[in-house]
């Protein structure tokens, strides 16, 4: 299993709210989180890091090695993190408000478990298709979904940014949670809107089927983001199951 990640502040933003990390538990089982922050001031930053560092933090204590287990703990921990986010937004009038999309893996060695609120995204690429796994929570996907607008109406509608369901929420916050078995030489995508709102889907899957190293692939994705434009940060991280399925995590 080979794993890259990148982020970029894009050619609109002044600073970074974007996040995302890697993380391995006492079992060796690796945890990708990536998180997509809002508010203003820093708030955007502190949610965002809040999320991937404490969830990240927290996995690393652990021993979690099965997915059933897996899907159990991201839900209590995110539930908590949004607490805690929603918590230290009410204790300082920059943060007020404050919150962030989250999108993680629990990468197992037949499985990989996934967990989102918000609308930064999970794909999977397989027989040289690409799906998306996870569903936005989003007024324009509701709106979608409804059959008021139509999804190509969906990427210029004017509040497509505004999301029905984010990490730092008053309340208990509904965690999706999703189970898969991988295959070797897939890839799985995770991104924040930064780069699905300038890149098309058909070029994502070109450059994820390039010859290129997944090194490279990362960085071209978020180049291509910034050739179109980019309107936002940008942040992927991709993992690719090898050839042959691992005996040990």
């Amino acid at each position: 299993m080979e794993i890259n990640f990148q982020t970029d502040v894009g050619l609109k933003r002044n600073t970074n709210q974007d996040y995302a990390g890697l993380f391995e538990n006492q079992a060796g089982v690796s945890l990708a989180i990536l998180a997509d922050g809002m508010g203003g001031h820093q708030a955007g930053d502190v949610a965002s890091q809040m999320a991937v560092n404490n969830l990240g933090v927290r996995w690393q204590e652990s021993s979690i090695d099965t997915s059933e287990k897996a899907a159990q703990w991201m839900i209590k921990e995110i539930q908590d993190e949004n607490e805690l986010i929603y918590e230290k937004g009410q204790s300082h009038p920059d943060y007020l408000g404050m919150g962030t999309t989250i999108v993680s893996a629990v990468l197992l060695d037949q499985s990989f478990v996934l967990a989102n609120i918000g609308d930064s995204r999970a794909y999977l690429i397989r027989n040289g298709q690409l799906r998306q796994l996870t569903e936005d929570h989003s007024l324009v996907n509701e709106l979608v979904k409804s059959g008021e607008i139509t999804r190509e109406m969906a990427a210029n509608h004017p509040r497509k940014n505004v999301l029905t369901r984010s990490l730092g929420m008053p309340g208990m916050v509904e965690v999706d949670v999703t189970n898969h078995l991988w295959v070797p030489n897939d890839y799985i995508l995770l991104c924040s809107d930064g780069l699905t709102n300038m890149v098309p889907e058909e070029a994502i899957l070109a450059i994820l089927l390039s010859e290129k190293t997944l090194n490279e692939k990362v960085a071209t994705l978020i180049s291509t983001a910034n050739e179109a434009g980019g309107a936002d940060n940008i942040t992927v991280l991709v993992i690719h199951f090898d050839e042959q399925k691992e005996e040990n995590q």
